[in-house]
Formats: C-alpha cells, sequence, structure tokens
C-alpha cells in the first residue's frame, strides 16, 4: 500500500510502531474466547487472529482458490476503512484466508468489488514499482516483537512488490523469491500468494506466532482499508496487528542461493586527446562471477560476493556543483542495496526541518570508490581505472535467538596501479591502496518493543607504502555510534537519538587536508577554540589523527491532532567520517520546535488538512549565530483529490563561517523563501505537479525555479512522465578564488574575490516504462540539461563579520578586461586599489556554458524466479563552453544533440540456484 504524505517535501515523519507482547500460541481463532481468556494480554488494544489450518494437499498456485484446502479455512473478514471514513466498514468486502504446508505459507485473498470485473483497476509495472491501482497488502511481524514489518503486496495485474523484515520501517531493497498468481472475474479480483519459509527470517520456535495486517487498496474510489484496524491519529504499527497463531514451521535443510552472473560490454568512446596513448575508442571485455547467499539459521543470513558486477544499470543525474561540498548520490549497486537497512544509523526524523543533515556512519559508495592518489609531477597522460576493483564481500545479517538485529559486513578492494606517462617516458603509479571496510551493527529492544538500543562499529584499513598516497589520504579511520528509541504513553510520544565518536589517523599532510577541508576549515583565522586534546578543534599541520563527536537527538508527540517536537543536532569541529561515509559539514550545534495541527474528518472542501509552524536556529563551536528561521507551513487534499502544500520561512542576518572557504567569519543578509506543491489527481489518465519555489535575499537578488512533471498513462502499461525546469539563481556572494595580499590586513593577509551570479538552468527529465508483462518491462530515460553561468561586479566584502561589500571598479580599484582570439573575455585583471600597494589579481573569466544529454534504456526480463536478463544501452554526452555565460536555447540545444557522446551497451545474465 502507498499513501501519499500530506507533509511537506523534505519531511520524515516517524510512524508509530509501538505496544508490547507476550503471547503462547494457541490452536486456531481468535474467536475463541477460551484460548484469549488463556492468553496474557501483549496488547494496549484488542487485536484480531485469524483461522490458520495445514494444507490437506497440493495447491495449485493459479489465482483462483477452488483447491480444496481454501474451502476448509475460516477467512478474515470485517476490514475497516482508514481512508476516506476513518472507521466505518470497507465499502467493499475482502476475505483473506492462510495456510501452510512443510515448505511455505499460502495466502488465498478474494476482493470482491460492487462493480465486479469493471470495478477493478490494475497497471502493469515493474516489480517493486508503485502505481495508481488496486492493491492487496500482507505485512508479517515475523518475530513478533511489535517492530518489524516483512511486507508482501500485488496489484489485479500481478505486479509484486515486497520489503523485508526491520525495525522502524521495511527495508525496501529487500528482494526475495517467492509467488502470486492474480484473477479478475465476475465478483472482483482474487490473489493467491506462495512465500516460501526459507525466504523468511523468524525465531525457532516450532509452533510460530506472528503479527499480521492486511491492508487493501480500491483506487476507484480512493478506499483504503485494513483488518486490524487503528485510526488515522492513532498510534499504529505492528503493535496494533493482529495475531498468525500456531503456525508450526519444520526445521529443513539449511538452504543454499547461488546467483552466478555473467557480463558482456562493449564501450565506444568519444575522441580523446590525439597524443594520449591510453585513450581505446573502442573497448569489449566480458566478466563472471556470482553472489551465494547460504541461511545460517532460520534468522541468520550469510551474503557473499566473488569478483562481484557493481555496474549500474541507471545513470547518475547532470549536476553543476558551485559549492565547496561534495554531490550525494544514491547507491544502486545491488550487492550493497540489498539489505542496506540493517546497517541504518543516523536516520534524521522531523516534520519540518532544512540546513542539517542526517549522521551517516556508512555510505556504501565509498567501496569501490574512484581512486583517489595523486599523479606525480611531470605527469603527461594517465590511464585511470574509473573505480576501485573489489576482490570480494560478504555479509551476516539477521537476529540472533537472544534478540539483538545483526549485521557485519566486509569489503576488500585492490591496490589500484595507474600506467602513466612520465616526462614522455612510460611507468606506473599506485593511484589507490589496497583497502579493508568493515561495518558490524547491533540492535536490540527492550520493554516489549518499547525501548530500543543499538550500536555500530566502522573501520577502514589502508596497506600502501606509497609516499604520495600517504600524503593525501589517512592510513586509518574509525567510528562507534550508539542509537536509541523510546516510547511511551500506547508509543504517543517518542525520544530517539544517536551519538557517535570518529578517529581518522594518518601522516601530517594528510591530516592537514583534513582539517582545512570545507567541512571545517581549521584554518579559519579569526577561530577561538584552541587545544587538541582529547577530540580536535585547532589547526595543527602536525597533528597525525583528527578525533570528534556528534550525534542527534529529538523528543516529539506522534500521534493525535495536535503534534509537536524538538530536536538538537551537531557535529563537533573534529567530527570526521568521509572515509565510509557521507558528511559535509562539522562544527555546528543545531536545535528546532515544530508544532502541528491536523484535521483528518473531511469537510465540505478538503479531506484532511494540516498546518505547521516552527523554528530553528544553530551555532557554531566558537558561538557564532550561523542560522536562524521561523517558518510556517500548510498543506491539505481537497475533495477532488487534489493535494496542496506551501511554506515560508524568514532568515535574518547570521554569521557565515564558510562563505571564505577558510577566511574570517562574515555576515550573510537575511532572506525570505516560499516553496509550493501542487498535484492533481494521480489516478487519471493524465495528471499534472506544479513544484515553484522563489526566494528574495534582503539585499534585493531573486532566485526562483519552475518545475512542472507531466504523467501520461495511455495504456495499462504505459507510463511516459516529462519533468521539465527551469531555474534562474542570482547571488551578490559567489566565491571566486583567495590571494596572498600583505596589504589585506583585516581579513589576516589575504584577498577573498567575490562576484555577482547569475546562473540559468533548463533541464527537461524524461522517462517511459512499459511494461509487457510483470516479468518483462522495457524503461527509458533521457535528461537533456543546460546551464550557464555569468560572473559580474567582482567584489570582496568590507570586514570580518559584515555584510558590506567593495565592488571594484565602482567603490575601489579597477577592472581591465583581456580578450582572446575570438573577442570573447578570457581574463580580467583586478587592481583592488588602483594606485595603492595592493598588487594586481588575474582572474580567468569564470563564466561558462554546459550541455549535457545522457540516458538509458534498460530491457529486464525475469525468464525464471530469480533469473534476470538485463539488455542496457547508456549515453552521456556533454559540450563544455568556456567563457560562454549565457543560456540560448536554440544555441545550446544544437550542441547538446551535436556533441560527442560516450556509448556502452551491456547484456548481463543471472541464473538463481538454490538447494
Amino acid at each position: 500500500m502507498r499513501r501519499r504524505s500530506p507533509w511537506p517535501a523534505g519531511v520524515v515523519l516517524m510512524a508509530c510502531v509501538g505496544g508490547i507482547h507476550s503471547s503462547p500460541a494457541t490452536a486456531q481463532s481468535s474467536n475463541s474466547a477460551a484460548a484469549a481468556a488463556a492468553r496474557p494480554p501483549d496488547h494496549a488494544h484488542a487485536v484480531p487472529s485469524p483461522m490458520i489450518r495445514a494444507a490437506r494437499g497440493a495447491i495449485v498456485l493459479d489465482g483462483s482458490l477452488d483447491d480444496a484446502s481454501w474451502a476448509a479455512v475460516e477467512p478474515a473478514r470485517d476490514f475497516r476503512q482508514q481512508e476516506p471514513r476513518d472507521g466505518e466498514p470497507a465499502t467493499q468486502q475482502t476475505e483473506v484466508r492462510i495456510l501452510f504446508d512443510e515448505e511455505a505459507l499460502y495466502l488465498g485473498a478474494r476482493m470482491f468489488d460492487s462493480l465486479g470485473a469493471s470495478g477493478v483497476r490494475g497497471r502493469l509495472v515493474r516489480r517493486d514499482q508503485w502505481t495508481e491501482s488496486d492493491w492487496i497488502q500482507v505485512i508479517f511481524d515475523t518475530y513478533h516483537n511489535h517492530l518489524g514489518r516483512t511486507i508482501f503486496e500485488v496489484n489485479p495485474a500481478g505486479v509484486r512488490r515486497d520489503a523485508g523484515q526491520a525495525t522502524e520501517f521495511a527495508d525496501q531493497s529487500w528482494d526475495p523469491i517467492w509467488e502470486v498468481k492474480t484473477v479478475i472475474d465476475s465478483l472482483g479480483w482474487t490473489a493467491e500468494f506462495r512465500i516460501p519459509f526459507s525466504q523468511l527470517r523468524f525465531g525457532r520456535d516450532s509452533v510460530q506466532t506472528w503479527g499480521l495486517q492486511v491492508w487493501r487498496t480500491v483506487n476507484r474510489i480512493n478506499e483504503v482499508s485494513m483488518w486490524s484496524y487503528w485510526g488515522r491519529n492513532d498510534p499504529g504499527g505492528p503493535q496494533r496487528f493482529g495475531h498468525i497463531e500456531g503456525l508450526e514451521v519444520s526445521r529443513g535443510a539449511r538452504r543454499l542461493e547461488v546467483l552466478p552472473y555473467v557480463v558482456g560490454r562493449a564501450s565506444f568512446l568519444q575522441p580523446g586527446n590525439p597524443g594520449d596513448p591510453f585513450h581505446d575508442r573502442e573497448t569489449r571485455d566480458t566478466r563472471f562471477g556470482g553472489d551465494v547467499k547460504y541461511l545460517l539459521t532460520s534468522n541468520l543470513t550469510l551474503d557473499a560476493t566473488i569478483n562481484p558486477d557493481f555496474g549500474q544499470v541507471e545513470v547518475d543525474p547532470a549536476v553543476v556543483n558551485l559549492s565547496a561540498f561534495e554531490t550525494f548520490f544514491e547507491e544502486r549497486r545491488p550487492f550493497f542495496v540489498a539489505g542496506s537497512g540493517v546497517f541504518g544509523f543516523g536516520g534524521f526524523s522531523c516534520y519540518f526541518c532544512s540546513n542539517v543533515s542526517s549522521m551517516s556512519l556508512f555510505y556504501s559508495r565509498r567501496v569501490g570508490r574512484s581512486p583517489q592518489g595523486t599523479l606525480p609531477p611531470g605527469t603527461e597522460y594517465v590511464d585511470a581505472p574509473d573505480a576501485s576493483t573489489i576482490l570480494g564481500a560478504a555479509k551476516i545479517t539477521g537476529r540472533t535467538r537472544s534478540g539483538f538485529t545483526v549485521g557485519m559486513l566486509n569489503a576488500l578492494t585492490d591496490r589500484e596501479r595507474a600506467p602513466i606517462i612520465l616526462n614522455g617516458s612510460p611507468a606506473s603509479h599506485e593511484v589507490e591502496p589496497l583497502t579493508n571496510y568493515f561495518v558490524g551493527r547491533l540492535k536490540k529492544e527492550f520493554s516489549r518493543g518499547n525501548l530500543e538500543v543499538g550500536t555500530i562499529a566502522t573501520s577502514v584499513y589502508r596497506f600502501t607504502s606509497e609516499a604520495m598516497l600517504l600524503d593525501s589520504i589517512s592510513r586509518h579511520a574509525e567510528a562507534l555510534g550508539f542509537d536509541w528509541n523510546a516510547r511511551w504513553k500506547d508509543r504517543r510520544y517518542q525520544f530517539q537519538g544517536n551519538f557517535a565518536l570518529t578517529n581518522v589517523e594518518g601522516e601530517p599532510s594528510a591530516i592537514e587536508r583534513l582539517q582545512n577541508s570545507s567541512a571545517r576549515y581549521f584554518n579559519r583565522p579569526d577561530r577561538q577554540h584552541g587545544g587538541n586534546g582529547l577530540f580536535s578543534d585547532r589547526f595543527n599541520p602536525a597533528a597525525t589523527r583528527l578525533r570528534g563527536f556528534g550525534g542527534y537527538s529529538r523528543v516529539a508527540k506522534t500521534s493525535g491532532n495536535w503534534l509537536w517536537e524538538t530536536a538538537v543536532n551537531y557535529r563537533s569541529p573534529g567530527f570526521e567520517v568521509n572515509d565510509l561515509a557521507f558528511n559535509t559539514r562539522s562544527d555546528y550545534l543545531w536545535m528546532n520546535g515544530n508544532i502541528l495541527r491536523t484535521f483528518r474528518k473531511p469537510t465540505s472542501w478538503y479531506r484532511q488538512l494540516d498546518f505547521l509552524v516552527g523554528g530553528q536556529q544553530q551555532y557554531n563551536f566558537d558561538g557564532d549565530l550561523t542560522d536562524r528561521q521561523v517558518q510556517v507551513w500548510g498543506g491539505t487534499q481537497l475533495r477532488n483529490y487534489w493535494w496542496i502544500s506551501g511554506f515560508v520561512f524568514r532568515r535574518p542576518d547570521a554569521d557565515d563561517d564558510r562563505l571564505l572557504r577558510g577566511g574570517p567569519v562574515v555576515t550573510r543578509p537575511g532572506m525570505w523563501y516560499t516553496g509550493w506543491n501542487i498535484d492533481t489527481d494521480s489516478r487519471k489518465a493524465l495528471s499534472l505537479g506544479f513544484y515553484p519555489y522563489y526566494y528574495r535575499t534582503d539585499e534585493g537578488y531573486r532566485s526562483y525555479a519552475l518545475q512542472f512533471n507531466l504523467r501520461v498513462k495511455p495504456a495499462s502499461n504505459i507510463d511516459l512522465s516529462l519533468s521539465p525546469y527551469y531555474s534562474r539563481i542570482t547571488s551578490a556572494r559567489q566565491y571566486v578564488r583567495a590571494v596572498n595580499d600583505s596589504t589585506a590586513s583585516a581579513f589576516f593577509g589575504r584577498r577573498y574575490l567575490f562576484a555577482d551570479l547569475d546562473q540559468k538552468s533548463f533541464g527537461f527529465d524524461t522517462r517511459l516504462n512499459l511494461t509487457f508483462s510483470p516479468g518483462l518491462t522495457l524503461e527509458l530515460f533521457a535528461q537533456p540539461f543546460i546551464s550557464s553561468a555569468h560572473y559580474t561586479r567582482f567584489k570582496e566584502i568590507a570586514a570580518p563579520r559584515s555584510a558590506e561589500t567593495v565592488v571594484f571598479g565602482e567603490d575601489a580599484g579597477t577592472v581591465s578586461t583581456v580578450p582572446g582570439q575570438n573577442g570573447e573575455v578570457t581574463r580580467y585583471d583586478i587592481d583592488p586599489d588602483g594606485a595603492g600597494p595592493a598588487a594586481v589579481i588575474q582572474v580567468q573569466n569564470p563564466d561558462f556554458n554546459l550541455s549535457s544529454l545522457r540516458g538509458n534504456a534498460v530491457l529486464r526480463w525475469e525468464y525464471r524466479p530469480g533469473s534476470t536478463l538485463f539488455l542496457v544501452w547508456t549515453r552521456q554526452g556533454s559540450d563544455f563552453s568556456p567563457f560562454t555565460g549565457d543560456l540560448q536555447l536554440n544555441r545550446d540545444l544544437d550542441r547538446l544533440f551535436g556533441a560527442r557522446a560516450d556509448n556502452v551497451f551491456l547484456v548481463k545474465m543471472t541464473y538463481w540456484l538454490n538447494r
């Protein structure tokens, strides 16, 4: 089941999943008063329990529910609505029956529809994708700890969705092998599930008690109903699930799954430098390898990979990053995506927050990253690998008998040497050392699921004696973290948080690079803190280690008509985790508070309505106020199923300790910001989304963006999405460069140059999904992207802790231009003080124009359960024009489509074997 969130973009609302339990297995149905009386209460609310029986014969999985065993089981009924009429009986009746045998669990679901087959809505999409359709969703809490969710879902077209066992939220990366068949008939539609026990994780008792919830979505009337009911404003989740009791699971042989693969790849690259001996425009290669999954126990799994294929079938989006911070890209490699929820730590939860990041201790794209080594002086050409070779990786995930959730991952990447031409002669140079990566995660719940505590440890160790490598990257890095989640008052209230310690060690030059990175700028000359004791907060060029701490905590009311939250988020100056995680900023203490009012009872003009008001502020460890904000947000679903939401926030003047990229603190002018989201009824064959934003600084600089999303569904198996967007960003303080100048005494002998920036970007993301059957799909993606940046009015900040600027050529000094061969400006010569003693500063014209076209086509065929064939074409082409700072669609589109491109063709085949 998928329901659109009423919360604003970037907001994460924690689902309440409370409750307590202790329940011995009983024979069959919750209708048995004697069984209910004998069982000690384990829920704050009464919950139902369906009849469950062992199958009396073979079950033919055809979706018809006509096997004799189904007729012997009393179905679970009495579904109640949560949407649109909360608490009322469902208008469309649903019946669910449950059987089991030695190998699998079976569910037979009958979804009646008052209009018969004509009322059923089923669309074809790829597995695990959501679409506007009818759905039946079955959720198990297999450990019956009132925290976990294992989800199986299907629509009338036979499209499967699943998510794995985890606490708080199910792991969307889980991809088990299970079967389901559906039939549309005169009464509505049916679904027949077969879920092998080998694909589930549960306790070791021979007779099991599981939590159970069933949701049904009726698309044409937007009705969402549930079997074990809770209200929309109630604390819900696994503590309100019903029970499956008396489930007998035999202890068969341990299960082994092997997934070998073969990949053939052909690359056709655009021309390179004519003198580059390493550039080969056409290459072909073949790879073999495989993944192994071994079920150690019913609840512990070993996954290993040999010579893994980590090629992506989906390209990263094009971006233009003019900041000092790294761009984050999502993980898409299969081995790391699968089961990634077990290693989750530091997720940031808030009703409304901005300019703040979750704590990250594990970012799997660091494993197999691009080589980080520098090249020796005199290097003319290099054949550097795109990524480090992963020799092997393994992980153990699951749950121990004593109730600990466990995750351990280890990966080893190879030493990479790059052939180079050094001063005219062939040579090779080590650009990445042999490196071991380790992550260990442990978590346990107490007080019947009302308290969870956990820990995580990470380690990166590099094996090398190469001096240039040791000068640029650390020798080893470690992190140790703790997290908790406490709930009370029927889980209406929550206190969650985490805390972590970090340590990085290496040669002084490598640690100096970290001290002066954009995450902390220890070299800022006006830093007030001193000392490098247990934790680092002072620049020390002789230091051989960097240590820090960070954390997050939040107290909130998470259910009811009135909700509230207050939170703090902090990183010490020495906090550093980028060897195996993602962190762009340290040295801050951030805090926020919000109050939210919800209206869930439909009226004559809305179906639901929400309002929020709140604020936040941030300090660095010197005590400088680096951010302050107040915000108002509102959102509603109208009677016609349109969603409209918008927010406004105000930021006053604040200190900025990052703008000068290592220089003193200056003042950032205040601003007003507003953003909106408007979505029409997504069930229609044609739907539209509109997402504008606008902001204005107190100096009068304006920026805005317009983004549309047009979805067209001309047939049940075709989905076309067109997402054009245009943005214009203007700024008075775009960083250009810094130079040493002894006359700039106010800025400690350095002069920091800025400019007005006018950046325009246009893009047109296009996706076309064609689904021929649930196992055969064709996905097409294309992203034309154009961006230009124009720099004018070069300037500097008048003084530390000031917002005033001095524009060269207007307020002081002179600016002259140097033309190129075609008359374009190639360089600016800036004299900061005219006839004064300051030296002339030469700045290459930073204007540019980028035209990029990238995309891919992926044909995916699951030709047998667990076995897949991929045919992939990826194209990436771009045209970069320096000194051109304007955006002209006619000219830039010609450049975009005329630019040479890299084309890669890939065939990948996997074959699933099990024993």
